[in-house]
């Protein structure tokens, strides 16, 4: 059953099925919704020294080894060395801009150790003509197998060891974290936010965790129903959310063509509480 946000309270959960993610080769049909301008990525290519971000946290920029691939990520860690849960954070289809290191340090600050990867390997789009190349240039396999050498280092990483681990992803990253979600069983949740789904039920049996949708009730794109009747199928738990008057890549603030201050809002609110609910208690 689907649920749609309404501007009164935040929808109460559903029993669904498992999430899966289509080919991200495809290009979204809503993709010049998006309209943030972008520049090459500062990133360097070896770690940072930690600095202190606002609020008492910490953010630095590192790199891990997964053969010969060097993997740029971005660290948000809270404050104090008390155990946390992690959090990986996958970027739209722009790459680790500063609107996603600006995510991470926002879960950070709520008590998460948050790590952003950089899956365009020091690129950041310049425009939607750049995203698209970016994006059609990397492969599922590829984009993969870099998240789950990013999954293995939070769930190893001290500050998290022993704690549980989710992901999150927003348009081309939406997709990527279901796909994560099928590859990795040890992902404690996944949180979509308008990603392309696939509706292979096979695939989504695979998924072991609970999986929340955000989606816009105008992203004319994404077909929510035969996804949420897939995962049921597949007898994963999972709660979608339409937020009404809202297109893709609403919750980006810099997309100046489809954010949606008020829904954005109460998308946040849903968000953080499966977060919270999923990994803290």
């Amino acid at each position: 059953m689907l649920r749609r946000s309404g501007s009164l309270s935040l929808v109460v959960a559903l029993l669904l099925s498992s999430g899966c993610c289509a080919g991200m080769m495809m290009m979204h049909r809503d993709s010049h919704e998006h309209s943030s301008k972008t520049t090459k990525s500062p990133h360097a290519g070896h770690a940072a020294e930690p600095a202190r971000a606002a609020g008492g946290i910490r953010g630095e920029t590192l790199t891990l080894q997964r053969g010969d691939a060097q993997i740029t990520c971005y660290l948000a860690r809270p404050a104090g060395d008390a155990p946390a849960p992690g959090l990986l954070l996958i970027h739209e289809w722009w790459g680790l801009n500063d609107w996603v290191r600006a995510q991470a340090e926002r879960f950070a600050k709520r008590g998460y150790l948050a790590l952003a990867i950089d899956l365009y390997r020091g690129e950041v789009a310049r425009d939607s003509e750049h995203a698209h190349e970016l994006m059609r240039g990397l492969t599922d396999e590829r984009a993969i197998a870099d998240l789950t050498t990013a999954f293995e280092y939070v769930s190893t990483h001290s500050q998290v060891r022993g704690a549980r681990v989710g992901v999150i992803g927003w348009c081309m990253g939406g997709g990527l974290a279901l796909k994560l979600a099928i590859a990795e069983p040890k992902l404690a949740c996944t949180v979509v936010c308008y990603g392309r789904p696939v509706t292979d039920v096979e695939q989504l049996r695979r998924i072991r965790g609970p999986v929340l949708g955000i989606w816009g009730q105008r992203d004319r794109g994404i077909e929510v129903e035969p996804f949420r009747a897939a995962l049921e199928s597949a007898g994963v738990r999972a709660t979608h959310h339409v937020f009404p008057d809202a297109g893709h890549a609403f919750l980006n603030e810099n997309n100046a063509r489809g954010y949606h201050a008020e829904q954005a809002a109460k998308a946040w609110e849903v968000i953080d509480g499966f977060l919270d609910a999923e990994l803290t208690q």
